[in-house]
């Protein structure tokens, strides 16, 4: 059976610190080097990250490395200029901080030429952005179900491949790009589960392997995980304004926030809504309590005691606030 030509699209802006760590886990995959190619679609980088792809091209000139410009510097346009200037029959989206494991790409095609699934992906294992406390605490609440639901991809437990509603860094035929069209730029994030919706809805299975594994590393402060999920919620209302049977119970953080800052508005005025509130804050953080105690058991690490917790917190009121205020802007925009 002949091998079929594999591109790897990258999205990219100053990316200096991890790009080397991709360029070198491709290098090293097991798939047959002379039908890889690797596409970067850089949002115009003001950082180093160029002179290192320059860099290891020059040190390694057995990888087809290719940068195109994405002047729009978004992840979607980014992915859609990437593929356009791509050649290969399969198509593996990939990020410029994660490091796919050697058999990455292998084990990807394998599950397609097998049939089992049209866009593939595998999961994560989250790693902290930088050493320290806090970065460790995001990085575990990064894979913690109180913190990113049933996201199978992020807290694993899969012991059998299965179909999802969506994957990560997902492995497909450019036959599915031609039959669906490419990644929507209106979409400033949650353009991957926007793709899966639109090749569920035509007859296609996404499959997440569990053998399918790469790193990711987490955000490195709680400043950056707030802006991370302040973009998730805010663009995840679009999503579902077009696509309203895609909720799922992990995104309530938005009617969680408004439930305080109701109830801390009527606590003015009724004891009731003081009571009320009291409770919810009460369930809340026995909830992030019992997240932090697991999660330092777990790791065996007494700083995820507190800091769990706290990033927990940041991820669903950065999440949930954005939701809101995205809603309000829809509304006001509308009238």
């Amino acid at each position: 059976m002949s091998i079929p030509k594999v591109s790897i699209v990258v999205p990219c802006y100053n990316e200096q610190d991890t790009i080397h760590l991709l360029l070198e886990s491709l290098l090293e995959q097991s798939f047959p080097q002379q039908m890889l190619e690797v596409v970067i679609a850089d949002g115009m980088s003001t950082d180093r990250t160029r002179e290192q792809i320059a860099a290891f091209q020059g040190a390694h000139p057995q990888l087809n490395i290719r940068i195109v410009e994405n002047a729009r510097r978004t992840i979607p346009s980014a992915l859609n200029q990437a593929i356009a200037a791509s050649q290969g029959e399969i198509i593996i989206r990939l990020d410029a901080h994660s490091i796919p494991r050697p058999d990455y790409v292998a084990r990807s095609v394998a599950a397609l030429e097998a049939g089992l699934g049209d866009n593939v992906g595998g999961v994560w294992e989250i790693r902290p952005g930088v050493s320290g406390r806090i970065a460790r605490a995001i990085a575990a609440a990064a894979a913690h179900p109180l913190g990113v639901g049933d996201a199978r991809y992020r807290v694993g437990g899969e012991a059998e491949a299965v179909a999802v509603d969506t994957v990560p860094f997902g492995a497909f035929r450019r036959t599915l790009v031609e039959r669906i069209g490419g990644f929507d730029e209106s979409l400033l994030t949650n353009e991957d589960y926007e793709f899966n919706v639109r090749a569920r809805q035509a007859g296609a299975t996404v499959w997440l392997d569990p053998q399918i594994q790469s790193v990711y590393y987490a955000r490195p402060t709680l400043a950056a995980l707030a802006r991370q999920y302040w973009r998730y919620g805010y663009w995840k209302l679009r999503m579902l304004l077009r696509y309203p049977q895609t909720f799922r119970w992990r995104q309530l953080s938005g009617a969680f926030v408004l439930s305080w800052l109701a109830l801390g508005l009527f606590s003015i005025w009724f004891v009731v809504a003081r009571w009320l509130l009291l409770a919810e804050a009460v369930v809340y953080l026995s909830a992030l309590g019992v997240a932090g105690i697991r999660s330092s058991a777990k790791e065996r690490d007494f700083s995820l005691l507190f800091g769990v917790p706290l990033a927990i917190a940041v991820m669903h009121f950065s999440w949930g606030t954005a939701f809101l205020w995205s809603l309000v802007k829809y509304l006001i925009l509308r009238k």
